[in-house]
């Protein structure tokens, strides 16, 4: 028997979620090429026998051109030394008080965590992630610092703040393709050296270099138990996902702190860093849980990421469309043309037609779009062109889209929207849209209908 064409054809191959993942990150990975990101992690991530995993996955950036700065904390490490000399670190309304002793082993535990990072950056073993990988490390006296002094009474000794970021040589050493790593410490101009929160540098890093990410890994936090008092045995909770949720506008940073008793003291000095960076013109800062497994990639390999995203302004924005739209709403229509749920658009229909449309856009990408037609002589719209991008349905942007147009559709003294669709009318229906008839649509819009494709008629007032 002679085999057919279709006999002689290669079976569909099956796809490959290596493969889709790497087309998947390719615009990241473009989009990060000679960007600069502050990451600051704690140093409990030092102390985690998982933290080579982590500096593979900061090299891996490094490898794809991103710019690095590093900025470390060491408070496991300082606590440990104290412990030894019998000291502990005292605190005062959240605020560390660095005497003499502190000192000492806040100079030691920096110095032993440096090391320990600069050797992890240097490993280029064979058969390991950083098999071939040379990065170069430096660290140094980035940072002016001022004693925090007395407040209400209370003297901070050499507890200190960040007072000035020398920006001009932090950025000579990442145009050399270096990764600057500064420690929790600041100097003043008359020699004196300052225990630092790892956040505050951080913040004003990121601010002096006009960084284009500040990236904070956290530490699984422990909620606090009824009496108020964090315990061992107490619940975990993922926090930037759970409490925080995916995204937070800087504006609202004080009112959550304010109102969320269970946010512990570290992650709340993120919170505060990442808002007064976004004030300060950063737009993108992202709060990480550290501990779980490549969550650095995810937040910036990913479109949704891993942990939680602080911004000025919203992270998605809902806007009339541009003409420049016009290639990224035919992509997200073109899945439902094809299976016949929306009537196929031209590109020249829709470029003459893009006035009518809005669209939400995460990253630059379009996540959904609609359309309104009105028909002022009879007080009534068509919403048409209603579309989710695949990976985001289930998540409320339909909803949030569709009450916008509904918005715009009262401003413009429309009493009532319209729908014809053919595998949606649940959806409509369980939003307020009731079955109506042809006869019922305005007579210039019934001239158009597709008896052929006999779509239903839903109809809601508004």
């Amino acid at each position: 028997m002679t085999p057919s064409n279709s006999d002689l054809q290669d079976p569909a191959p099956s796809r490959d979620p290596f493969v889709d993942w790497v087309r998947q990150a390719t615009p990241y990975i473009h989009a990060h090429r000679g960007r600069t990101f502050v990451i600051v992690f704690g140093g409990e991530a030092v102390a985690d026998p998982r933290f080579p995993d982590l500096v593979h996955d900061i090299a891996l950036l490094h490898g794809l051109g991103i710019r690095i700065v590093l900025v470390h904390g060491a408070r496991p490490q300082i606590e440990a030394r104290l412990a030894g000399r019998g000291a502990q670190l005292r605190y005062v309304n959240g605020l560390r008080i660095t005497d003499q002793t502190a000192l000492a082993c806040v100079k030691e535990a920096a110095g032993v965590v440096r090391v320990e990072i600069e050797a992890l950056l240097s490993l280029g073993l064979a058969n390991s992630p950083m098999a071939g990988v040379r990065i170069p490390v430096v660290s140094g006296n980035f940072v002016t610092a001022r004693p925090l002094g007395v407040i209400d009474g209370v003297d901070y000794a050499h507890t200190g703040a960040v007072r000035r970021i020398d920006r001009q040589t932090l950025r000579a050493v990442l145009d050399q393709g270096a990764v600057a790593l500064m420690p929790p410490l600041g100097y003043s101009p008359t020699g004196e050296v300052f225990n630092l929160s790892a956040a505050d540098v951080a913040r004003g890093a990121a601010v002096a270099l006009g960084a284009d990410k500040l990236i904070f890994l956290t530490e699984d936090p422990v909620a606090k138990d009824p009496a108020g008092d964090a315990s061992p045995n107490s619940e975990t909770r993922d926090l930037p996902q759970d409490l925080l949720g995916p995204n937070l506008l800087a504006r609202d940073i004080d009112a959550l702190l304010a109102a969320s008793s269970g946010i512990p003291e570290d992650v709340a000095q993120c919170l505060r860093a990442g808002a007064e960076a976004c004030r300060n013109g950063i737009r993108r800062v992202h709060l990480v849980q550290r501990r779980r497994g490549g969550a650095l990639l995810r937040e910036l390999l990913t479109p949704d990421g891993s942990g939680t995203l602080i911004s000025a302004e919203p992270y998605e924005e809902l806007r009339p469309a541009r003409i420049d739209d016009v290639t990224g709403i035919l992509e997200l229509l073109r899945p439902l043309e094809d299976r016949g749920v929306l009537v196929r658009r031209s590109r020249e229909r829709l470029e003459t037609e893009i006035d009518r449309f809005f669209l939400t856009e995460r990253d630059g990408l379009i996540t959904a779009c609609a359309a309104l037609y009105p028909y002022p002589s009879a007080a009534m719209a068509e919403l048409a062109c209603v579309a989710v991008h695949q990976e985001y349905r289930a998540s409320g942007r339909g909803d949030r889209l569709l009450a916008h147009m509904e918005d715009i559709a009262r401003a413009g003294g429309i009493e009532r929207l319209f729908v014809l669709t053919t595998q949606t009318a649940h959806w409509f229906r369980e939003r307020g849209f009731e079955p109506g008839s042809l006869g019922a649509l305005p007579m210039e819009r019934q001239a158009l209908y597709n008896f052929q494709r006999n779509s239903q008629v839903y109809i809601k007032v508004l």
